[in-house]
């Protein structure tokens, strides 16, 4: 496991289609508790904090991952109520993924289907030789 921090951001801004009410800052405070280790000795490694908009307003709530040198994630319809389990299992998912990558029938109960986008992972050049490469 990398020692740099794997990220989740929440939308802070995103609307309840339904009700109008913005679900973020619950999502962020169940998504902390989920992950808080139940061993002061483990490291989940994972900062969980809110964004004011990730320009998914189509799909409310949306949730993003990123960590150092790996695919980052965007995915939408997310609801603090029901879908807790489901982004607590991907992010210990997406740890122990070496580059971040996994196709939809990889990803825990209703990730598989409410992907936004998967974003590469930078491209970080290097100089060998004298000439610098990808």
């Amino acid at each position: 496991m990398r020692s740099e921090p794997h990220r989740i951001f929440v939308c802070t801004s995103c609307r309840n289609k339904v009700t109008g009410n913005r679900p973020g800052d619950e999502l962020i405070g169940k998504l902390r508790r989920a992950l808080r280790p139940s061993d002061p000795v483990a490291d989940t490694n994972f900062a969980v904090s809110g964004v004011a908009c990730m320009a998914g307003c189509a799909r409310p709530c949306v949730v993003a991952f990123q960590a150092a040198e790996k695919t980052a994630w965007l995915f939408g319809d997310m609801d603090p109520e029901t879908d807790v389990d489901d982004l607590v299992a991907f992010a210990r998912q997406y740890r122990d993924i070496g580059d971040g990558w996994c196709s939809s029938g990889q990803r825990p109960g209703k990730l598989r289907r409410t992907a936004l986008a998967r974003v590469p992972a930078a491209i970080v050049p290097v100089e060998t030789g004298g000439k610098i490469r990808p």
